[in-house]
């Protein structure tokens, strides 16, 4: 049907002029065919249209919405800071109210709500909620606690709650010495000793300081660890990636950088710890610019990555899985080793900044693969993240034959030249077929472009 709309149209780029108006009014209905109309975020609350997730099966969506909190609505001390870790929120980073949804697509209707009242979750690029096979990650930032989630029976139950306590039965066993806990006038706030968590980051710390003092001879590892003490107390939990159902990446900073004080908070000193949730291990601890980590992420990429297959059996390329993207990355290395200001250390903090990477951040298009076709990554790349616009179609060219495939076509501006715009675009690719979707932002104008293949009709 799409083809037949465009098959009298010679030119390759359809804009905002009027010889257009047939195509633009009649091109989604073409392409789309309204299936359900669902009622999703309650009055007050509006979707985020940076998060969606989708399970494996392509059965359920995770979407998550935010809404302010309500005026008349006078929030408790202990509302606010639930445990001695809660950060302070501030202007840049304010509480709301946050809603998960499960979404039955099959069924058309939501199947469950989490609600978080009061709270801080990162839910732009998925970057607060990871979904892998069937469990949920959610990070609180404000009560830095992360809740985790197993999908079973169309609902969301939950498994764990990582932060204050590591384990379910852990505030039974504390309390039956500590019998104050359970008092209705308890303030977690002002507990004196160091939350779960952060109390096995600590002992990770301690003892391979101690083994490494044993190892060489000297005192100077725990002399350093202790120099270091209070800002290690300090850290509070920035981000967080699942590795696998059973362990997860999170990533430790400061106050000022989780609550948004830092403009450049990838310049900044941080930490990875790797934690299994299930035996509430510490397996390693690194610094942002251990060369160590850097190896493990360049070699097993895709581990980070977790990419879905698409029905064809392409993943999509890494610098682990693909000679191209690989040579790509070790360009940008080299640039950053060689820069003024650059070095090793600077390097490592650059690409480890891309750390813990977001759930399904990566198409697995084929037009995308780099072993298939060559292009431009400033322009477009197989992370859907906003790039530039640039001025000229995006050339794809042939890796067999280095002959021209096809051109990725961007609108045109209807606004005059200004010095201080901004245009940017992110590009949704189809898993298999050549079609992409793309959202183009030109100061405060969005604009929505679909991505054809142009094929030409016999008469």
């Amino acid at each position: 049907m799409a083809a037949k709309l465009l098959k009298n149209y010679e030119g390759n780029c359809i804009g905002q002029k009027n010889d257009g108006d047939v195509v633009r009014k009649q091109i989604f209905e073409s392409l789309f065919q309204l299936k359900f109309r669902i009622l999703v975020a309650a009055e007050g609350e509006q979707l985020n249209r940076e998060c969606s997730l989708f399970t494996e099966n392509s059965s359920y969506a995770v979407l998550g919405s935010v809404g302010p909190i309500a005026h008349n609505v006078i929030l408790d001390y202990d509302d606010i800071f639930t445990n001695n870790e809660s950060v302070s929120p501030n202007v840049l980073l304010p509480l709301e109210n946050y809603t998960i949804h499960l979404i039955n697509i099959k069924r058309g209707a939501v199947s469950h709500r989490l609600h978080f009242k009061a709270d801080k979750i990162s839910l732009s690029h998925n970057q607060g909620v990871y979904l892998l096979k069937n469990v949920l990650a959610v990070l609180s930032v404000q009560h830095q606690i992360i809740h985790v989630y197993n999908l079973t029976q169309s609902r969301f139950c939950l498994l764990r709650k990582i932060g204050r306590f590591c384990f379910e039965n852990d505030f039974a066993y504390i309390s039956s010495v500590h019998t104050d806990m359970i008092a209705e006038d308890y303030k977690a706030y002002n507990e004196i000793f160091i939350n779960g968590l952060k109390n096995k980051l600590m002992v990770f710390l301690y003892k391979k300081a101690e083994r490494e003092s044993e190892q060489a001879g000297t005192h100077y590892p725990l002399r350093k660890f202790y120099q270091f003490y209070d800002q290690f107390i300090s850290l509070r939990m920035w981000k967080m990636q699942l590795l696998d159902v059973n362990n997860m990446l999170i990533r430790y900073a400061s106050e000022d950088v989780v609550t948004a004080k830092i403009q450049e908070p990838s310049t900044q000193a941080s930490f990875f710890m790797i934690y299994n949730m299930t035996t509430a291990t510490v397996l390693n601890v690194y610094e942002n610019t251990s060369s160590d980590l850097l190896h493990g992420y360049e070699y097993f990429c895709d581990t980070f990555r977790n990419p879905y297959l698409n029905p064809d059996g392409f993943m999509p390329c890494s610098p682990s899985n693909n000679i191209y993207s690989r040579e790509s990355h070790e360009k940008f290395k080299n640039t950053m080793l060689n820069a003024r200001f650059g070095g090793t250390m600077e390097a490592n903090k650059r690409i480890l900044g891309q750390l813990p990477i977001a759930a399904q951040s990566f198409s697995c298009s084929p037009y995308l693969d780099t072993s298939l076709y060559s292009y431009d990554e400033k322009w477009v790349s197989p992370m859907e993240r906003p790039k530039v616009v640039g001025e000229y179609p995006i050339r794809f060219y042939s890796r067999e034959s280095g002959t021209l495939s096809f051109c990725l076509y961007t609108s045109v501006s209807r606004n005059r030249p200004t010095q201080d715009r901004r245009r940017l675009v992110a590009f949704t690719f189809h898993p298999t077929d050549p079609f992409a979707i793309s959202v183009q932002r030109d100061n405060l104008e969005y604009i929505v472009n679909f991505h054809i293949r142009k094929v030409y009709l016999p008469e």
